[in-house]
């Protein structure tokens, strides 16, 4: 499969199941090998990843039901619990993070650029984003990208004891897809893409 056929592959699938075509060790190594190749500004890695399966991966979106719930109006609450619901339902959680004490030490190393460290850092965590996404889509994993952030920010911090330098930027639940790809509309590409000579 070409790259560009990976990245065709690749959509937001939010009915999953609680299994993969791949082992464990296969699916750490998969995500393992995103970190450790995508880049970064001044390769600064600061990107980090916490991988949830079986209990963990339950407990995430059980708390992320309970604290949705407390703000959500009562007409808005089920198809919001349904959603929720769908991602327990998924075989495990990737939980994003960006360390805030790496951007803090590049902003001291280098003053010049420090006004664009935490662009850069985004940057760097959305393309390990796609990156897992793509290579997940690729061995037949669906996956979507979530963010219950910060509404469920102390409590991910207290329950799997993370350290605050760690900022949550979004969570993948993945799995099994279940149901046909869903057609995705395209804007007119002349729109987008400009050429010059």
């Amino acid at each position: 499969m070409s790259f560009t056929q990976m990245i065709q592959r690749r959509r937001s699938r939010y009915a999953l199941s609680a299994q993969i075509p791949i082992s464990e060790e296969e699916l750490k190594e998969l995500i393992g090998d995103c970190i450790k190749y995508v880049p970064s500004a001044f390769n600064c890695q600061g990107s980090r990843v916490m991988l949830l399966l079986d209990s963990s991966h339950h407990l995430f979106w059980d708390m992320v039901l309970e604290k949705v719930q407390a703000v959500t109006p009562p007409a808005l609450w089920d198809n919001a619990r349904d959603k929720i619901l769908s991602f327990r339902l998924a075989y495990g959680t990737i939980l994003y993070f960006e360390n805030t004490e790496v951007i803090a030490q590049l902003k001291n190393k280098f003053p010049p650029y420090q006004d664009y460290f935490v662009t850069w850092a985004e940057q760097a965590n959305a393309m390990l984003q796609f990156s897992v996404w793509t290579a997940l889509a690729e061995q037949g994993i669906g996956a979507s990208l979530q963010h219950y952030n910060p509404l469920i920010d102390e409590e991910v911090y207290q329950t799997f004891g993370i350290s605050r330098d760690w900022k949550l930027i979004a969570q993948m639940p993945f799995g099994k897809p279940n149901g046909p790809d869903m057609e995705k509309e395209f804007s007119d590409l002349s729109v987008r893409f400009k050429i010059e000579r």
